[in-house]
């Protein structure tokens, strides 16, 4: 065989998980696929729920074991911490609460970044009865850590993204979204320093906060019967639902997607500008998305165990979020 014939052979093995653009090749969002395991995401679910850490009431022993499980999780994974640290205090009515931030830098300059957030915290114990938050929200944390890790794959298949990627585990979440306003003013204050620039981030600089809050349920489809949906919260101008659209439809998930909240005009405002984290950026002007698999009878509830999630959709769910932020970033 001559080295020529074995070239042209060998040639097409290199662009396996590659796609061609306008510009030559760019890095298939496929590659990142090969660290999303359904196991981990039940792993991630099942122990935020178990009794060691009662609940994740803010304040908590168990809400501070949770912060420090994030932060390892965080080294693991490359993040970076912004201004020198990965957990940042605050102050609550209950006690300290922890919000845990870090950062997969981009190529743009002056720096652009999206926010990708999840709220860890829940119930706790109340009355003397323990509430596991299997879908409130440990599914949302178990979908932020399996995106950042897929983001990471990416880069190290040499995917160059123009935007940071902010990555925030919240706490106080149920105490009037307290996490976030503090997450909100660290930024607004100049607090958080890009560790690669030295510069404070800006609210300027941000072009978009994805917030994932109840991702796993199945309870309460959209259409009577059908398990496979997810439900995207966004302005129509800002949201890049066809992105979304685009990646269901082109790689073949087959999710039945919604861009409100059941049809419902009030019950939409109340869960994308009122009560959710995103309403801190939203009340100041910052592009703001949701995803969520909606409230079942189980939420809020002890009943909301990890066995009660679908990680069959849960896992698919993650999957298409990860390829519509890839197109974003």
């Amino acid at each position: 065989m001559t080295k020529i014939l074995k070239i042209f052979l060998i040639f097409p093995l290199l662009l396996v998980g590659l796609s061609a653009s306008g510009q030559g090749y760019t890095i298939s969002p496929v590659n990142a696929d090969a660290v999303l395991k359904k196991e981990n995401i039940q792993a991630h679910v099942e122990y935020l729920c178990s009794e060691e850490l009662g609940g994740r009431a803010t304040g908590t022993e168990g809400g501070r074991k949770v912060a420090s499980w994030l932060e390892g999780n965080f080294r693991v994974l490359g993040l970076q911490p912004l201004g020198g640290a990965w957990l940042h205090g605050f102050t609550t009515s209950d006690g300290m609460g922890r919000n845990v931030i870090g950062l997969i830098p981009g190529s743009a300059s002056p720096a652009r970044y999206v926010v990708l957030m999840a709220h860890f915290d829940n119930l706790g114990y109340l009355n003397g009865t323990f509430y596991p938050g299997a879908d409130s929200n440990a599914s949302g944390v178990a979908a932020l850590l399996e995106i950042a890790g897929m983001v990471t794959r990416m880069n190290t298949c040499h995917k160059i993204y123009r935007n940071g990627l902010i990555v925030v585990a919240l706490d106080a979440k149920e105490k009037n979204q307290a996490g976030a306003v503090e997450l909100w003013r660290l930024i607004s204050a100049g607090k958080l320093l890009d560790p690669v620039s030295g510069q404070a981030v800006t609210p300027s600089q941000i072009s978009l906060v994805v917030n994932l809050d109840q991702l796993g349920g199945t309870l309460a489809p959209l259409t009577e019967g059908n398990s496979r949906y997810l439900m995207m919260l966004s302005e129509e101008a800002t949201g890049r639902r066809s992105s979304l659209s685009n990646a269901n439809k082109g790689r073949g998930f087959g999710l039945e997607l919604a861009y409100d909240y059941y049809g419902s005009k009030d019950f939409t405002r109340l869960f994308y500008r009122r009560i959710c984290d995103q309403r801190i950026f939203l009340e100041h002007g910052i592009p703001a998305v949701m995803f969520t698999s909606g409230i079942t009878l189980l939420n809020n509830k002890p009943t909301d165990i990890p066995a009660s999630l679908d990680y069959d959709v849960l896992h698919d769910r993650i999957r298409l979020i990860f390829y519509w932020l890839d197109k974003v970033l």
